[in-house]
């Protein structure tokens, strides 16, 4: 099976946050969903390829329906954070937990993640790929996979193009077909690796629209990415350097902490970045 799988929530919006260099807690005050337990949670995490280190003692919580965004450059370790989170990876030491439980199988029905590329079958339409992943997915009524597959197909725009082979398409489309499979099932915790990649700003909005409706109806999002653009439409923000998190906030706190008006996020990056590297 291609490496997708994946998870959903309870509507509530962060409240706080705090930060203290690579640990990250983002504290719910909803009473709703305080008992309910977090979307996801990691404590000391750990992560090396033979005995290079990726990821260095990570602590995060996060919440239920939010949209958390990991920003950093290529390298910081943002993918292989996704992929422990889905369980393809095994950390050195520490826990990732999604919903209190470990990453894996069990979770599929519960989880949908859109992987930095595209894990779809070249032969197959849209229509047929989409169709397989909800099946895989646990859609098993047909008439329920034939609505869930029409919404997907509409979702991302590709209504024209479903009885395409993918190996017709160009590589913002089979961005767009990625990302309906991640979303076929309705997933409680949605994770994205790079999701906008490839997609014109009109779409790119069109996706923004749509995920803040998800955070709005429960649903958990996690984003990994190095564009701005991402970056400013998630709730909160974690930068990640080296390996670790080296600053958490809203996209405004984060502009704020470099002290001058006007800064954009990207100055708020190489800022703390910058004063990451001097505290070293």
């Amino acid at each position: 099976m291609p490496d997708m799988i994946l998870i959903m929530a309870s509507s509530a919006r962060p409240i706080k946050h705090t930060d203290c260099n690579n640990k990250v807690e983002l504290e719910q005050v909803n009473d709703s969903v305080i008992g309910k337990g977090p979307a996801i949670s990691i404590s000391g995490l750990e992560f090396a390829f033979g005995k290079r280190p990726v990821l260095t003692g990570i602590d995060l919580v996060i919440p239920r329906g939010v949209a958390f965004g990991i920003l950093g450059a290529n390298g910081a370790g943002k993918t292989t954070l996704v992929r422990l989170l889905i369980g393809r990876l095994k950390p050195s030491a520490g826990t990732a937990l999604i919903f209190g439980q470990n990453p894996g199988p069990a979770l599929a029905e519960s989880v949908g993640y859109m992987p930095q590329l595209n894990a779809l079958y070249e032969a197959l339409t849209v229509q047929e790929n989409l169709d397989f992943f909800a099946r895989m997915l646990g859609l098993s009524d047909a008439k329920q996979r034939v609505r869930a597959v029409e919404r997907a197909i509409e979702l991302v725009d590709l209504a024209d193009r479903a009885d395409s082979v993918i190996s017709e398409l160009s590589g913002g489309m089979r961005q767009r077909v990625s990302l309906g499979a991640a979303l076929i099932h309705k997933p409680e915790l949605l994770l994205l690796d790079e999701p906008t990649v490839g997609l014109d700003p009109e779409l790119r909005n069109m996706f923004w629209q749509h995920f803040k409706e998800m955070t709005r109806s429960g649903t958990t999002i996690l984003i990994s990415s190095h564009t701005m653009d991402d970056a400013a439409h998630c709730d909160t923000l974690g930068f990640m350097r080296g390996g670790k998190f080296i600053a958490t906030g809203t996209p405004d706190e984060l502009r704020q902490s470099t002290g001058k008006p006007d800064s954009t996020l990207e100055d708020a990056f190489l800022h703390l970045s910058q004063k990451s590297v001097a505290s070293a």
